[in-house]
């Protein structure tokens, strides 16, 4: 499903103009997609990525134009998480942020503005994604992967704990059997065992990828985007609370999609048997 809306801006930035910038952000027709850009690393995590990672996850957080937000990688990998060679500087002591912190200064914030924005989230995985490159796809909607790709956790592996909030969205994604498991022992799942265990939504070939990616982007960004922000928000919520609250969420959020442009002009559709057209507000 494809959708054209002429009002919208095209909108493209390399963050200064620079096409060459570790992270990239597109703009266009409602759909955010953010690139890592550090192919020759495999889109491994420096504290540059990372700075502006955050700052495109909260820009088009906050972007009222921005319906969908898709993260990808270029080149060969989707992203391999923290960047082994500024990580090792860290533990010399030589790195401006060590391990220690950049997890309460990097990913902690990039994955809860990712996971809590009020609009849906597709990876795109074109590649390997391990470690925080994992938890960052696991934090999305929606995961379209390349048959191809694969998912390794990787911490346990170099004696680390998780973290990019994996020990919270795994093992709501495959149980928590299953996620201890490939915790404990990492390895890589590749994309049809990810499609088996629910952590991949579709499987494509590599030349299909933007196609599948683009037609679920334009279908959820020409969607009731209050009402998609709200569902994954209380899905969220219901996670970690009993039913009780869970239902009095709920109604806040039935509350505040109920007054939405979006929810009169799909009961108008309904009534008068046409397709509604949806602003997202």
């Amino acid at each position: 499903m494809t959708t054209s809306q002429p009002d919208r801006a095209d909108r493209s930035s390399a963050h200064d103009g620079a096409d060459d910038a570790p992270v990239l952000l597109h703009v266009q027709d409602g759909i955010a997609t953010i690139t890592l850009n550090r192919p020759e690393a495999m889109n491994g995590l420096d504290v540059a990525t990372k700075d502006l990672l955050l700052d495109t996850v909260h820009r088009v957080a906050d972007d009222p134009e921005v319906r969908c937000v898709v993260l990808t990688g270029s080149g060969r990998a989707f992203c391999v998480g923290q960047d082994l060679k500024e990580h090792l500087a860290g533990l010399k002591g030589e790195a401006d942020v060590p391990l220690s912190e950049t997890v309460e200064q990097h990913y902690n914030p990039i994955v809860l503005a990712l996971a809590t924005m009020p609009k849906p989230v597709v990876a795109a995985v074109n590649g390997v994604a391990a470690g925080a490159g994992a938890s960052l796809a696991f934090a999305a909607d929606f995961r379209v992967v390349v048959d191809s790709a694969g998912f390794n956790t990787s911490f346990a592996g170099v004696a680390l704990s998780c973290d990019t909030g994996s020990s919270w969205t795994l093992p709501r994604l495959v149980g928590r059997a299953k996620a201890m498991e490939l915790l404990y022992f990492p390895r890589t799942v590749t994309a049809q065992e990810a499609l088996e265990l629910g952590l991949a939504n579709q499987v494509v070939t590599a030349d299909e990828l933007q196609q599948a990616v683009g037609e679920l982007a334009a279908r959820l960004a020409s969607g009731p985007t209050v009402a998609f922000g709200s569902i994954r928000q209380a899905v969220a919520y219901a996670a970690a609370h009993p039913l009780e609250e869970s239902l009095a969420f709920e109604a806040d959020k039935m509350a505040l999609t109920g007054g939405t442009e979006d929810h009169l002009a799909a009961v108008d559709a309904f009534m008068a048997k046409e397709k509604p057209v949806f602003h997202g507000r």
